[in-house]
């Protein structure tokens, strides 16, 4: 089924368009600051692929603009490959060659040598895999025997995973487990499962944009409640929003919150299953993160604008689902952000007779995992705490080096200093995040931008900045973002106003 955009709902998106610049501050013909509107809306996400543009006079219409210019950008996009047309059928966003598609959602360009990329917030793979990868090769013949398919995951990986719950004082068995081929996967079979087009899902606001994606995908009507950059999350309009919109899903990420890094305070982990439960609502809970608590959380770079120091790293919280007395809640989590993003091992802890209807509806898409991966995560969880161990330093170091460059060289941006997790959300000075990101791959920094982890396009006082890099990488991102900031206060014009604060 073909998606098409209207004449309107492109308006909306495209928003301060006439004021785009080009790389030297001049300010662009009308028609190519259209085009260069309608890449941006691709860059970040926010204008898929393969949707079909309103026709060049509804867009005229709706821009108040002659059809010559809509005719133009047009032409234009299709020459830079961002536009497919057929003659009477229409036109449709593509991805340009050269191109591929990157973290987030995002299009963009194959890697060069000098790219620094900030849109994914992901790490290298551990020293360790490559001792895990040689002991799975040695395990593996004891498999082959079989015919090698196993629904719900390998018995010796389920074990370990519900080991792991165990001992964070949530009792698990075995068959409270399904491996899953990663987080997302985890996420998008729970949607499968429980959430029928047209029903209410509710999400944190912001949240990660590939889950607001699937989400989109399954028809879900997707309802907000907003998290506060400095104090998180608002107990009583969470429970409250529970009450009246009633969603048959909720997805929250209490552990070191992507983007945000907050952390969800005891008392909210206590009441969420219930109010779930008498709203009808199952809680899918995103611990992705859960083992990147920081163990010296203390350190406060110097700079010329000190913002707050983090608390030190306090124990961790009990998992939401130690308060689940109704089956509601399903914790999903992985080895991609802690361990390695090439390693798609993900699980759903639940109660067993869900873990069962997850398990008959996965069989529908993939069977099973790979056995050779599944053995890999066995072995590489033999190496958790070393791991750990060095992840917490490493990233200690880079967050460190990260808020010590933005606080000399960006001092106007805001942010709260979380005590684990991968990232930092940035309040800018002005809504100018996409346009940032736009400015910035001129200066070999790939962004995310804000309105990547809403579901209205809002967000555009925010960024996502992850501390996934070396700190030289870090240090030499933001000078590189400094100076496209300052391209961008010269390139705008001077009569923006910003919009409500949406957070």
């Amino acid at each position: 089924m073909t998606i098409a955009i209207r004449g309107s709902h492109l308006v909306r998106l495209l928003d301060h368009w006439r004021t785009l610049r080009g790389a030297r501050g001049a300010k662009l013909p009308e028609y190519a600051a259209l085009a260069a509107a309608v890449r941006g809306l691709l860059r970040d996400g926010r204008l898929p692929l393969g949707v079909r543009l309103p026709a060049e006079r509804e867009l005229a219409e709706a821009l108040q603009v002659s059809r010559t210019t809509v005719t133009a950008a047009y032409r234009e996009l299709r020459g830079s490959g961002h536009l497919t047309s057929r003659r009477g059928a229409g036109s449709w966003t593509a991805l340009p060659s050269g191109q591929r598609l990157g973290t987030s959602l995002l299009w963009a360009p194959d890697d060069g040598a000098d790219v620094i990329d900030l849109s994914c917030a992901a790490l290298t793979a551990p020293d360790q895999l490559s001792l895990a990868v040689a002991a799975a090769a040695a395990e593996l013949p004891a498999y082959t025997t079989g015919a090698g398919y196993h629904p719900s995951g390998l018995p010796v990986l389920r074990e370990r995973i519900a080991a792991r719950f165990t001992a964070r004082g949530l009792p698990t068995s075995a068959d409270q487990i399904l491996v899953t081929a990663g987080v997302q996967h985890a996420v998008d079979l729970s949607l499968r499962v429980f959430v029928s087009p047209g029903q209410p899902v509710l999400v944190e606001s912001p949240s990660y944009p590939n889950v607001l994606a699937a989400m989109r995908t399954h028809r879900a009507r997707v309802t907000t409640a907003n998290l506060d950059p400095v104090d998180g999350w608002d107990e009583e309009l969470l429970l409250a929003e529970l009450r009246s919109s009633r969603p048959v899903l909720a997805y929250l990420i209490p552990e070191f919150h992507n983007p945000t890094g907050h952390s969800m305070p005891l008392s909210l982990r206590e009441r969420l299953p219930f109010s779930a439960h008498r709203a009808g609502t199952d809680l899918v809970v995103d611990e992705s993160f859960v083992d990147l608590r920081f163990d010296d959380s203390t350190v406060d770079p110097p700079g010329p604008a000190p913002g707050p120091a983090p608390s030190p790293a306090p124990d961790a919280a009990p998992p939401v689902a130690a308060f689940d007395e109704h089956a509601r809640v399903l914790t999903v989590g992985g080895m991609s952000k802690p361990y390695w993003g090439g390693l798609r091992i993900g699980w759903i802890r639940a109660a067993a007779p869900v873990i069962a209807r997850l398990t008959a509806a996965r069989v529908t898409i993939d069977m099973a995992g790979p056995v050779l991966d599944q053995l890999v995560a066995v072995a590489l969880l033999e190496h958790a705490d070393d791991v750990m161990r060095h992840r917490r330093a490493q990233l200690t170091a880079r967050r460190d080096a990260l808020v010590a460059a933005l606080r000399t060289h960006i001092p106007q941006w805001t942010f709260r200093v979380p005590d684990g997790g991968v990232c930092l959300w940035v309040e800018l000075e002005a809504p100018v995040s996409t346009a940032l990101a736009q400015a910035a791959q001129e200066h070999g920094v790939r962004l995310a931008p804000g309105p990547q982890f809403g579901v209205t396009g809002t967000l555009e006082r925010y960024l996502r900045l992850p501390f996934t890099r070396p700190e030289a990488d870090l240090v030499e991102a933001v000078r590189r973002l400094a100076a496209a900031r300052a391209d961008l206060t010269r390139a705008r014009s001077p009569q923006w106003t910003p919009p409500a604060l949406v957070a």
